[in-house]
């Protein structure tokens, strides 16, 4: 088993994907690792919408302006969203969740990447959000932060640099100390 740092420099956003399908084992891997993410009180106001149908995943790839067209490359697609009536830290609890499907995901070799669709607009100005909304007949209460494309990966990109880290970034103590 690999370190968790060694997995974390691995994970790239991949944005073209084989023919291949995800098999059963890996989505419900996946899940279990959005379901097991923590939540401010431990109230989950995620879910998550599995899609696999190849219609929908190109209705899905242009619900927003741009950085959408790889969904309908993928194999699948885990449409991100909350009930906000549950919960004021939503996106928090729904971004911890995406990122460790991501996790998961590079754990098993397959790539991913994150489509934002919280606060983006369409190409013709309207609201990205409302789009994946009205495609999966979401309730109006709830909210979609995200859309994961999940899929097995055309290519092996180079993992992350550890010399392109960014230590200037760090603080001690108090902002602008070293």
């Amino acid at each position: 088993m690999e370190s968790f740092l060694e997995l974390l420099k691995k994970r790239r956003s991949c944005r073209r994907f084989t023919d291949e399908p995800v098999d059963e084992n890996a989505v419900c891997n996946i899940m279990k690792a959005a379901l097991m993410s923590p939540s401010g009180h431990r109230i989950n106001p995620w879910e998550f919408v599995l899609v696999e149908d190849k219609e929908m995943l190109k209705n899905l790839s242009v619900s927003k302006v741009a950085g959408a067209q790889l969904l309908e490359g993928a194999a699948m697609a885990i449409v991100v969203v909350a009930d906000t009536t549950k919960s004021d830290v939503w996106v928090e609890d729904c971004s911890i969740a995406t990122i460790l499907m991501q996790l998961a995901a590079e754990e098993m070799g397959l790539g991913s990447c994150w489509v934002q669709i919280r606060l983006r607009k369409d190409s013709e100005g309207g609201s990205a959000e409302q789009n994946v909304k009205t495609l999966l007949q979401l309730p109006e209460h709830y909210a979609v932060l995200s859309i994961l494309g999940v899929g097995h990966k055309e290519r092996e990109s180079k993992p992350f640099d550890e010399d392109k880290m960014q230590w200037e970034k760090v603080h001690v103590e108090r902002f602008g100390e070293k």
